[in-house]
């Protein structure tokens, strides 16, 4: 059973991967099995390379994207962490194509973990504010 630190170390250094060039590291952070839930999504991302194919596609559509942690605490092996995300809307995404324009939103994320690796995590994010931001949906 990993730490409390051991926990939100992998947590922060998965949270954290969003904002690097590569995603190569979640193997090491990610446990056998792992999936994340998130009701924006059309399904549960499985894996690390499930996870590796989000990131980069976020990637893709905004460029200098930055994740700040802003909050962050333990209960037993579960994490809670509240983060907020910077960028450009540089390129596609959900279908609406490259507005330019600077955005941020904020979500929470709950990660279970096991032996200090992440297994399980539920995310929710403002993705109705995001939308309205590059121009989806009217404000």
């Amino acid at each position: 059973m990993g730490t409390d630190e051991d926990n939100k170390a992998a947590v922060r250094a998965c949270l954290e991967a969003v904002s690097q060039e590569n995603s190569d590291g979640l193997d090491r952070i990610l446990g056998p099995g792992y999936v994340l839930h998130d009701p924006a999504l059309p399904e549960d991302v499985l894996g690390a390379e499930g996870l590796r194919e989000l990131l980069d596609g976020y990637r893709k559509a905004f460029g200098g994207l930055q994740l700040t942690i802003d909050h962050q605490f333990t209960d037993g092996d579960y994490v809670a962490t509240r983060w907020l995300v910077r960028g450009r809307h540089e390129g596609e995404l959900m279908g609406v194509p490259a507005s330019g324009k600077e955005v941020a939103f904020d979500g929470m994320t709950i990660s279970r973990c096991s032996d200090g690796k992440i297994v399980e995590e539920w995310e929710i994010c403002d993705t109705l504010g995001l939308l309205q931001q590059i121009g989806a949906l009217a404000p």
